[in-house]
């Protein structure tokens, strides 16, 4: 019983996607069949019904439960999470450039060695 159930809830997901689907596909579609001669207010409230429609169909299958789930769970998560001051951030970011301008001084400076290096070595000089 319990396998019949779960082969019936599968195929009724698979249902609901393919609708959620071919409604995002209207209204591509629709957009764009009707863009000459409807109103650019109507094509879009259309669309706006169309992607509502289509997330809300795909919202009742297992994996938009799984995905709602874990939407609520990231929400708080995030409330959880300490953010740094602002002072903080500026110090983070002050120590990011300076060490970015240090490497790139040296790897800078490694080159034209190296440039030295290999034109001394090969005899073109750059």
């Amino acid at each position: 019983m319990s396998a019949n159930t779960e082969t019936q809830s599968n195929s009724l997901d698979t249902l609901k996607w393919v609708v959620a689907i071919a409604l995002l596909a209207a209204a591509v579609l629709g957009n764009y069949y009707y863009g000459p001669t409807v109103s650019v207010l109507y094509r879009a409230i259309g669309v706006v019904l169309l992607i509502v429609g289509a997330g809300l169909l795909a919202g009742v299958t297992v994996k938009g439960r799984q995905f709602r789930d874990f939407a609520k769970e990231s929400r708080k998560e995030i409330r959880r999470v300490v953010w740094p001051t602002r002072q903080e951030a500026n110090q983070t970011t002050m120590i990011v450039i300076v060490a970015t301008a240090i490497i790139s001084l040296i790897l800078w400076g490694m080159d034209a060695i190296l440039v030295r290096v290999v034109g001394f070595f090969t005899g073109l000089e750059f």
